[in-house]
């Protein structure tokens, strides 16, 4: 019999932005990356268009919320999502891939480009419903129709999601019960709402994580109208950056096009959730939905105009800061762990060394210890490679300097590169290498609930970070007796 991990407490996530964590003390001779995304708010705002409520159906031994139901409140919403690179792909993840296709405007799209349109999400916590076969797939499938059948959508305008212990079913019986209940009751289309439903996807999260922004997009008549973005994630353990990791749902009530939509998605992503390790593992069920309603008053989004850049700065920011918050939640961790790069070829290689140091299992255990081991940072830096092809497609490459990339190591010179641990300059290739410190000021500055790591290159203009957390003893805990 299995029963369901208790959420442990950690330590708060620090703010967005990194700057705050320069100590004042130490002399900081690598500046943080500057940001231009719009400032974000860690709560939920609901976007016009939208409803969500969530129940208890029983999936969860502990009796918490375990079901989530979001729906448009008027027209199906545009749709974009990106899925596990997992070969074993769970059966949410099956049926929402193929609804996406069903649902795709005629002529558009194809392969792994996942958009079209939608009416609802179905979320379940508690079972993962992978590597269940035909039959796991058959009750996805019974769970969307339920949930057709009790808000009056499409079936083919679900989508879903669902996460917990893989290689049990859904008690598909339960589950369709909640759903009937929250039809009854009624979705709120109100903050709460969202917040009750970011409640109800945690498992082993310590908190409830959310992320909200408001931009101005011009009206029909180009007068300025707010708009919306607003996500809910869960994640903190089996992470690791290969497309997407963990769930998340992003809402905007932009006026924009599947199309046009699932652009700006891929480019959010790889720059924050791909950007993202706990722990090495890339689940079965990972997923990210961004719906659009286009309930505002706004004009429609034309592809790569200015509108689309500010709305993607508004997505991006918003993806960002769940991938943090999903990072400093990490399983057993208590400290978020970010890597910035600076001076490289190109903003892949860039992004490949951030990866490489946050995922490395000697850097993590040193952030534990708070100790400024710089050697296994450039180690780590030295090891860097860029990801798969369809990565590499996703951040605007063309298939073929895609497939001639992929895997290639990330250009990093000794002589050139320079290191800082929590504001101390520990490296420094054109000077010498090695920087006499005061390691004791050093070991107190990454005391704190975030480290940073900064590094540069000094090989181009390319930049990029990551987010990691620190490896712990409890983390072992946590995961040794996952399912018993």
């Amino acid at each position: 019999m299995t029963t369901e991990p208790a959420p442990t407490t950690r330590p708060a996530t620090p703010p967005d932005d990194v700057r705050a964590l320069v100590p004042a003390p130490l002399p900081y001779l690598l500046d943080a990356l500057p940001s231009s995304l719009p400032g974000v708010e860690r709560r939920a705002i609901m976007p016009a268009g939208f409803a969500a409520g969530a129940t208890t159906c029983g999936i969860k031994t502990s009796g918490r919320p375990d079901l989530v139901v979001i729906r448009t409140t008027g027209a199906p919403a545009s749709a974009a999502a990106v899925f596990t690179t997992n070969q074993v792909v769970a059966a949410p993840v099956q049926a929402s891939r193929a609804n996406l296709a069903i649902t795709r405007p005629e002529g558009r799209g194809g392969g792994t480009d996942h958009f079209g349109r939608a009416q609802a999400i179905v979320a379940t916590s508690g079972s993962a419903n992978a590597a269940t076969g035909l039959a796991g797939l058959a009750d996805q499938v019974a769970i969307t129709r339920a949930v057709a059948v009790h808000f009056g959508v499409d079936p083919l305008g679900v989508l879903s999601l669902s996460t917990g212990v893989i290689g049990t079913r859904l008690p598909v019986d339960k589950v369709a019960v909640g759903i009937a209940n929250l039809a009854a009751a009624g979705l709120p289309s109100t903050d709460d709402g969202l917040l009750a439903a970011a409640e109800a996807l945690r498992t082993t999260d310590a908190v409830t994580k959310t992320a909200a922004t408001q931009v101005d997009l011009p009206g029909p008549d180009g007068s300025a109208v707010s708009v919306t973005v607003a996500g809910i994630a869960k994640g903190v353990g089996m992470i690791h950056p290969r497309m997407a990791t963990m769930l998340a749902v992003v809402l905007t009530d932009a006026v924009v096009s599947p199309a046009t939509l699932h652009g700006l998605l891929s480019a959010a992503t790889v720059r924050t959730w791909n950007q993202l390790s706990v722990d090495g593992d890339t689940s079965t069920n990972d997923t990210v939905f961004l719906l659009a309603s286009g309930a505002s008053a706004a004009a429609p989004i034309l592809p790569d105009s200015a509108e689309a850049l500010t709305l993607g700065s508004a997505i991006e920011a918003v993806a960002r800061s769940l991938a943090r918050q999903q990072a400093a939640d990490g399983e057993g961790a208590t400290t978020l762990l970010t890597c910035q790069v600076s001076g490289a070829r190109d903003n892949l290689d860039a992004r490949a060394v951030a990866r490489a140091v946050i995922s490395s299992s000697l850097v993590k255990a040193a952030a534990h210890g708070r100790d400024p081991n710089w050697g296994r940072i450039a180690g780590a830096a030295g090891n860097a490679r860029l990801g798969e092809v369809r990565l590499l497609e996703m951040a605007g490459l063309a298939h073929a300097d895609a497939c001639a990339r992929a895997g290639a190591p990330a250009f990093v010179d000794p002589d050139r590169l320079r290191i800082a641990i929590a504001g101390q300059l520990v490296y420094d290739g054109p000077t010498g290498g090695p920087v006499a410190f005061d390691r004791t000021a050093t070991r107190a500055a990454m005391a704190g609930p975030e480290i940073l790591v900064r590094l540069d290159l000094g090989l181009g203009a390319g930049s990029g970070e990551a987010f990691g957390c620190d490896l712990t003893e409890q983390y072992v805990v946590e995961n040794a007796e996952y399912t018993t």
